[in-house]
């Protein structure tokens, strides 16, 4: 009996400091947990005489019934007081974070026009078996195509064998032999047989559910975490992957694993701690998975508050990083941010490789600067660098053929991607004006990159530049006009909106992430316009009805690798690419 009295006095004894180490955040629950600590500590006190009591009956040879009675009677209360100080200290644990989120359904209907143009991959093949046939026939050229397909058939394992060495270095190189005019007339022989006539692609009917999950705690006065967890998947999809059919959201890459419909996995889309009012002063650090998705004016077409600090029109891309920040009265906050895009240390085999022949990493600064900011305005500007952009970012994806031979790949096989070659410098730049008119919000967007280029390309070309070419310095521009009527007036429970946005040939920004089923609508060389109807069913119950027309006059939207072409002009595509397309999309949200 004593054994187990001392059983449970240990138990009480070890599990009451940790207990006690936890702070409640409401002063009702401390209460309640400092009242049931001094119950504990009365029991204590009567198990401890009982203890005592029991002793002396013991060696005295008393039947100790009705003490053992006592006892047990005790240990149960013990018991009991432990699990309602094990809830209390549960539910205190339970109240320092704060959940929220929201369940989103939508149906598509898209339809899109890829116009006539010249398959650059099929044309990348011809000009390796090209290769292939002068080095098997003593330099002599071929006659035509036919020649070089049959030079391959009677030696096909001979030519496995040569596409197995050959690199995209090699090839370059042997292009670079080549006089422009005989590169002229050796592409004069090949394109006519890669020509491909315009087609559609369309898709009657698409559904997508997406969740996602907020929470957040006050963990002292002056620092908080924020998270938000991410679910987004297609009707009858899980795979995560996609077959790349030349769209910069058909990659599944760090920015977009929750933003583009991946699978039904739960994934962290932000994360991070914020330390506040440092030193007593308007300084703040945050570090983690930023807040860097769903900027202004982007917010508007969802009738959300805005949920990132970057301009939407420039960023819309989930990132690690870190935000020094500092706040001049109510109105105006100034942040440094910085970002690493590519980590070249990890999980890219860099042991493998010489140190000459290792990437560098992608580092991202920049600045975003709240110049004004009420409940009815909105002055901001961001500003933002990118350097030693890599042709792509580490990731997954189904690729259709071999980037470097041009050679159809048999089987739909999951390949991790990871870049080859640093490209150089990306800078963008931007300003964005809201306001709020009595029944109208008014939104604008006026932004401009440039990029500055090493030299350097790949197999999927260098900045703003084909493979084979030299990259030059090139700038671009897009600006995005939006209007929302919000009725009835003191409500706005319905809302109509517009936007309008035009991309220039060289314009290109980070939003991969951004949330456009077909493409990403700011990234577009050409303009985009959007009409959408929201209307609260309930205060947490939206439906929305939205139609997107795109009209691309350049190729490439959204890619900051390859040359961009006019698409009415039967250019010659790595990839196709539509240069028009609907979307027409139903939805309903409720928010939790």
């Amino acid at each position: 009996m004593r054994k187990s009295i001392t059983y449970v006095l240990m138990l009480i004894l070890l599990n009451g400091p940790a207990l006690w180490s936890q702070s409640a955040p409401s002063s009702t629950t401390t209460n309640d947990t400092s009242d049931l600590r001094q119950e504990l500590e009365q029991l204590k006190k009567t198990v401890a005489a009982l203890e005592a009591k029991l002793a002396t009956q013991e060696k005295q040879a008393v039947p100790p019934a009705q003490t053992e009675q006592s006892t047990t009677d005790g240990i149960v209360q013990v018991k009991q007081l432990d699990e309602r100080v094990a809830k209390a200290e549960r539910k205190s644990a339970l109240d320092r974070i704060n959940w929220s989120g929201d369940f989103r359904f939508q149906t598509h209907t898209y339809t899109s026009e890829i116009p006539n143009h010249y398959d650059g991959m099929k044309l990348q093949n011809l000009l390796v078996k090209t290769m292939f046939y002068m080095q098997t026939n003593m330099g002599k050229p071929p006659a035509n195509v036919t020649d070089i397909e049959n030079n391959v058939a009677a030696r096909y394992g001979d030519y496995q064998y040569f596409t197995s060495k050959l690199t995209f270095a090699d090839l370059k190189g042997a292009m670079a032999q080549f006089p422009p005019a005989m590169q002229q007339q050796l592409m004069g022989m090949l394109m006519p047989s890669t020509y491909t006539p315009g087609y559609s692609d369309n898709n009657k009917i698409m559904y997508t559910n997406r969740l996602r999950l907020n929470m957040d705690s006050q963990i002292s006065d002056n620092v908080t975490v924020t998270a938000r967890l991410s679910m987004y998947k297609v009707f009858g999809d899980s795979t995560g992957v996609q077959m790349f059919a030349g769209q910069p959201t058909q990659l599944a890459i760090d920015g977009t694993t929750t933003r583009v419909p991946n699978s039904d996995i739960v994934r962290v889309e932000r994360a991070y701690f914020t330390w506040n009012n440092i030193g007593g002063s308007p300084l703040y650090v945050s570090i983690g998975r930023r807040p860097s998705t769903e900027g202004p004016p982007m917010n508007y077409r969802n009738d959300e508050m805005r949920a990132g600090t970057p301009s939407g029109g420039l960023i819309d891309y989930q990132f690690d990083g870190i935000t020094v920040g500092y706040h001049i009265g109510e109105k105006v906050a100034l942040r440094a941010c910085y970002g690493l895009g590519y980590e070249s240390g990890f999980g890219n085999g860099n042991a493998l490789k010489l140190p000459a022949d290792r990437l560098k990493d992608v580092h991202f600064f920049g600045g975003n600067f709240d110049l004004y900011s009420t409940d009815k305005t909105l002055i901001q500007s961001t500003i933002a660098r990118a350097w030693d952009v890599t042709d792509g970012f580490n990731g997954e994806m189904v690729l259709p053929n071999n980037p470097v031979t041009g050679d159809v790949i048999g089987a739909p096989l999951i390949m991790r991607y990871s870049p080859s070659v640093n490209l150089g410098a990306i800078n963008l730049y931007g300003v964005n004006l809201t306001k709020r008119m009595g029944v109208f919000d008014m939104y604008s967007s006026f932004n401009w990159s440039s990029t500055r280029p090493n030299g350097e390309t790949s197999p999927f070309g260098g900045l703003l530049s084909d493979p084979f070419d030299t990259p030059e310095n090139h700038e671009g521009h897009m600006i995005l006009l939006g209007a929302r009527f919000n009725v009835p007036q003191n409500d706005g429970r319905t809302k109509f909106g517009f936007e309008f946005n035009q991309g220039s040939k060289y314009w290109f920004n980070f939003a991969q992430a951004e949330d456009d089923i077909l493409a990403p609508k700011t990234s577009t060389r050409g303009e985009v316009y959007e009409t959408y109807l929201t209307h609260r069913i309930n205060d947490r119950f939206i439906f929305k009805a939205s139609y997107q027309h795109y009209n691309d006059t350049w190729s490439g939207s959204g890619w900051h690798v390859g040359a961009p072409k006019r698409l009415d002009s039967v250019p010659v595509l790595g990839f196709p690419t539509f240069n028009a397309a609907n979307m027409f999309t139903l939805g309903l949200t409720a928010r939790f």
